[in-house]
């Protein structure tokens, strides 16, 4: 017989039960847990406390040492006459197979870090972790010979996006015999529903498309660096026959034929990159902006010259290059200006051309120009048109549309 004591205890344990599964019930219907990246800011603050703490050596200095984040790895052997980047031996196939990696503690404790927010920590402590599993490849898009590989930044949840990019300036298709060919870029969602449910209509997708690259790595605003880094290898690996690609987000539009018109023209053009360029831009020390860049992780007065990460077109044999290139470097926040780091790595700068307008067609966003078709049809790449408008304009560029000339941006 258990006493009155041991009753009490017994009951107060079961009670205390159902009071911590109540609630754990109401927080996820409430949707309090929303995303990954929240659960992992979360585990990153405790896993770095109970390292620190677990750390005698931590714990006695009651500091941590910063390293210099700017710097950039050992280079790989070169010679007198500039780096040496594309002699490595690349794998046939995607050699990844897992993504075990661990928190690194270096700078964790350092004041410019404890003050930045959440993602920005998650991206810094985890930004050694290079390289994840490919959930969805298609290495078959590249066989062969492909004259132009249309690559399409993307995320789970904008499946409408890809729809109209598919029925659009992204269908697969042939041009005076020039061979087109597509693939969307994602990495994993970011929210615990949308992990357990999208997924798999994003499979389905791929089953009746196939045409979904997906790494093993939360997609994030921070991680659009490892989705280029993650595209470069997987060209190096597969697309040996290759000649052009254009890279671009799914809120874009493209004149194909435009873009073909160029290259013929450039055909000639060595380590072609080509795209909205932007020259002696600075990094934005205001932490309340997007692109905020502390000044421990880049403490140059100004970037390399860069492409706007909306659209451009480089050649598949600068790709390669690339590749070898960002090697060298450690990860960057800013996609678009990490991969001019990798350009200036090569000694090649990207060439603007006007063709390309990746921030808009004028500056006033309300200004009847920015609809305009006859501009839209002389261009090559145009930013933020989400899917109706995109169709819409399309429609209009492909009509019977009459234009008092043709533009001189091509």
């Amino acid at each position: 017989m258990m006493t009155s004591r041991e009753r009490w205890r017994v009951f107060k344990r079961i009670g205390l039960m159902f009071f911590l599964a109540v609630v754990t019930l109401t927080v996820v219907q409430r949707g309090n847990i929303s995303s990954l990246q929240d659960l992992q800011a979360d585990r990153i603050e405790r896993q770095t406390r109970m390292e620190l703490m677990a750390d005698g050596e931590l714990q006695r200095n009651g500091s941590v040492t910063a390293v210099n984040f700017w710097r950039t790895a050992p280079r790989p052997e070169s010679s007198t006459d500039g780096p040496r980047t594309s002699q490595k031996q690349r794998p046939t196939t995607w050699d990844v197979t897992s993504s075990n990696c661990s928190i690194n503690l270096n700078f964790s404790s350092t004041d410019w870090f404890t003050g930045l927010e959440a993602n920005f920590k998650q991206f810094l402590v985890y930004r050694h972790c290079r390289y994840f599993p490919i959930l969805m490849n298609h290495p078959e898009k590249c066989a062969g010979d492909v004259d132009l590989l249309m690559v399409i930044k993307s995320v789970i949840t904008q499946y409408d996006r890809r729809e109209v990019i598919r029925q659009t300036w992204g269908k697969e298709q042939v041009i005076n015999g020039k061979r087109i060919k597509t693939i969307f870029l994602l990495g994993a969602s970011s929210s615990v529903e949308e992990h357990a449910n999208h997924q798999k209509l994003l499979e389905y997708e791929d089953y009746i498309y196939g045409d979904i690259l997906q790494w093993d790595f939360m997609d994030s605003f921070f991680n659009l660096t490892l989705k280029e880094i993650h595209f470069l290898k997987w060209f190096s690996t597969y697309c040996g026959g290759t000649r052009y690609i254009f890279k671009g987000d799914d809120d874009v539009f493209v004149s194909v034929p435009n873009i073909l018109e160029y290259l013929d023209v450039s055909k000639d053009l060595k380590d072609l990159f080509v795209g909205d360029v932007l020259f002696k831009a600075k990094p934005i020390r205001k932490k309340q902006n997007k692109y905020y860049i502390p000044q421990a992780l880049y403490n140059k007065t100004l970037y390399p010259p860069y492409a706007g990460g909306g659209g451009f077109l480089m050649d598949g044999p600068l790709a390669r290059k690339l590749y070898d290139a960002c090697e060298t470097l450690e990860l960057y926040p800013i996609d678009d200006v990490f991969l001019g780091m990798c350009l200036e790595v090569l000694q090649v700068t990207p060439v603007k051309h006007d063709a390309f307008k990746t921030f808009g067609l004028v500056k006033n966003k309300t200004s009847r120009l920015n609809r305009e078709p006859c501009f839209f049809k002389s261009l090559i790449v145009v930013h933020k048109l989400l899917p109706p408008d995109l169709i819409h304009m399309w429609k209009l560029v492909n009509s019977d549309l009459i234009c008092s000339q043709k533009s001189e941006f091509l």
